[in-house]
C-alpha cells in the first residue's frame, strides 16, 4: 500500500483525441487513499479513454498520468490496480476457485484466493463452473479477480450491473471494506443512487471535460437548493418561472410539473396562492440525479462555479443565522434583571 498521505491515483491536464474528435480536455482527477471517487457522465463523456489510460492501455496526448507515484503500465505491472471492466469475460471450463487463483499466481504479492472470494462475498462459489454463474454472482468473481492481487487502486466500470437490489447492497458493504482497509476506488455507474450514497466525491464528465466535482452533497446543489413537484392542471410555465424562489421548470412524464427552486418555502407559499388547487404536492433536497438533469439541460456547461457560488450562499446564510442569533441571545440577556 501507499502512504496515506499520497495521492493513488492523480491525472493532471490530460488532453486526448480521436482524429478530430477531442475525448479529453484537460482533465484533472485525483483520489486519496481509502476515498471512493464516483466517475458519471453521459455516453460518449470520455469515461472510456480516461480509465484507459489510468490502466495502461493507450497514452494521453499530453498531461500527466500517475497511479501510485508510477506510470500507469508500471503500477498494473507491480500489481497495484485491480480493474473490474464491465465486458470482461469469464473463461469456461474452469471452477470460480482454480479461475481466481490462476489470477492471485501473475501478480507480485497475492492475497490468496479464499480472501480474495471472502473479501468478494463469494466464498461459496468457489467450487462452481464460471459457466453456471448467475449475472450478479459473475459481477462478485470479477470483483474477486481484481482483489487476488491486493492492489490499492480499484477500477470498477458499471459494477454492479446485473445485479438485483439485494445483490448490489451486499456489494457495496463488500466494497466499502475495501476503502477502510485504505484501498482507493474509482467506478463508473449509471446508477446515480450508488454514487450519491458510496462516494466520498463525485467527478462529472461530459463532452471530455469535467463539468462538475465535490462530495455528492455539492454537486446536487446544482440541481437547487429544493423541489417542488405538483399536479397543476393550469399550470403556465412562464408563470410558474416567474413566482419567487422558483429557478426553472419542466413538465415530468407523470403530468406533474417540478420547480427547482433556490427558496422552495417561499416558492411553495407562492405556488399554493397562485394554484390553489394544486395536488399531489412533493417537496424534496436534490439528488444526484436532478443536478445531471440540470447539466444535461444546461447543455452541460461547467457547473462547478455554480456549485461554490451555491456553497459560498450558504455558507454566508448561515453566518447571517448564527450572527442574529447570538445578537439576539445577547439582546436577550441584557434585559434580564440580575437575581439578587
Amino acid at each position: 500500500m501507499v502512504s496515506m498521505t499520497d495521492s493513488v491515483l492523480s491525472l493532471q491536464g490530460l488532453n486526448h483525441r480521436y482524429g478530430d474528435v477531442a475525448a479529453l480536455s484537460g482533465v484533472d482527477l485525483e483520489i486519496q487513499p481509502g476515498e471512493a471517487v464516483a466517475l458519471l457522465g453521459p455516453n460518449g463523456a470520455g469515461k472510456s479513454t480516461t480509465v484507459s489510460i489510468l490502466l495502461g492501455l493507450l497514452d494521453p496526448d499530453s498531461g500527466t498520468a500517475t497511479v501510485c507515484g508510477k506510470a500507469p503500465r508500471a503500477a498494473v505491472s507491480a500489481g497495484l490496480v485491480g480493474a473490474m471492466l464491465q465486458d470482461a469475460g469469464l473463461p469456461v471450463n474452469a471452477t470460480v476457485g482454480e479461475l481466481v487463483a490462476m489470477f492471485g499466481a501473475l501478480y507480485p504479492q497475492s492475497i490468496g484466493t479464499k480472501e480474495a472470494l471472502a473479501m468478494a462475498g463469494a466464498a461459496d462459489l468457489a467450487g462452481r463452473k464460471t459457466d453456471a454463474l448467475s449475472g450478479g454472482q459473475a459481477q462478485r468473481v470479477r470483483l474477486a479477480l481484481a482483489l487476488v492481487g491486493d492492489p490499492t487502486l480499484l477500477v470498477l466500470d458499471e459494477p454492479t450491473s446485473a445485479m438485483d437490489p439485494e445483490a448490489r447492497r451486499a456489494f457495496w458493504t463488500a466494497l466499502r471494506a475495501q476503502t477502510a482497509d485504505g484501498r482507493g476506488v474509482l467506478f463508473a455507474t449509471h446508477h446515480l443512487d450508488e454514487a450519491q450514497a458510496i462516494a466520498d466525491r463525485v467527478v462529472v464528465l461530459a463532452g471530455g471535460r469535467v463539468v462538475a466535482s465535490g462530495t455528492p452533497a455539492e454537486v446536487a446543489r446544482l440541481g437547487g437548493q429544493n423541489l417542488i413537484r405538483a399536479a397543476l392542471p393550469d399550470g403556465v410555465p412562464a408563470e410558474l418561472l416567474a413566482l419567487p424562489g422558483v429557478a426553472s421548470t419542466h413538465l415530468d412524464p407523470d403530468g406533474r410539473t417540478t420547480l427547482r427552486c433556490s427558496d422552495s418555502d417561499t416558492a411553495l407559499r407562492a405556488l399554493l396562492a397562485a394554484y390553489p388547487d394544486a395536488s399531489r404536492i412533493e417537496v424534496r433536497e436534490t439528488a444526484l440525479e436532478d443536478a445531471f438533469l440540470a447539466l444535461a439541460e444546461g447543455g452541460w456547461q461547467d457547473g462547478r462555479p455554480a456549485a461554490r457560488e451555491a456553497a459560498a450562499a450558504i455558507a454566508d446564510t448561515a453566518a447571517r443565522d448564527a450572527h442574529r442569533a447570538s445578537t439576539e441571545s445577547r439582546t436577550a440577556n441584557a434585559d434580564l434583571e440580575p437575581i439578587r
